[in-house]
């Protein structure tokens, strides 16, 4: 029987790395497994790299709009979490972030989502809320405020 002071490693389950290039005895000498002169024998080559030649990623046209700079992002929150408030406080990023709630990657601020259910009675101020979370935050109620 195994106890923690005297667990074994399986064996097979850990092998040494081969060594190359250690000596004509090793049977994996002088190139190492990299065959004689040439490129790839002598230094990294870049992935895509053609020879020169143009590309395959850069022949091809590029095609479609891309949204990757101008997208919003927000830090999203459901009402379950909001719970771990007290009545009558109020909601907002600063106090998320505060309590180390937030992801922290957004550049569109805070959004409030509808999933799980809200009993205290809680301020929210956030920058976007669904219709589902302002009706149980305004059932439990409290406010929405959105900036």
């Amino acid at each position: 029987m195994y106890t923690l002071g005297n667990l074994e490693v399986n064996k097979g389950a850990r092998q040494s790395i081969y060594r190359r290039g250690r000596g004509q005895a090793s049977g994996n000498g002088k190139t190492g497994g990299r065959g004689e002169k040439g490129q790839k024998a002598r230094n990294h080559v870049k992935f895509g790299f053609e020879g020169g030649q143009m590309p395959l990623i850069r022949r091809i046209p590029k095609r479609g709009f891309k949204n990757h700079p101008f997208r919003v992002i927000y830090d999203c929150v459901n009402v379950s979490e909001l719970e771990r408030f007290e009545n009558g406080t109020k909601v907002d990023i600063a106090l998320l972030v505060k309590e180390n709630m937030l992801a922290g990657r957004s550049n569109g601020g805070l959004k409030i989502l509808g999933n799980g259910e809200l009993k205290k009675k809680l301020s929210v101020v956030a920058n976007k809320v669904t219709k589902q979370a302002e009706e149980k935050i305004k059932a439990a109620g409290g406010t929405v405020e959105v900036i």
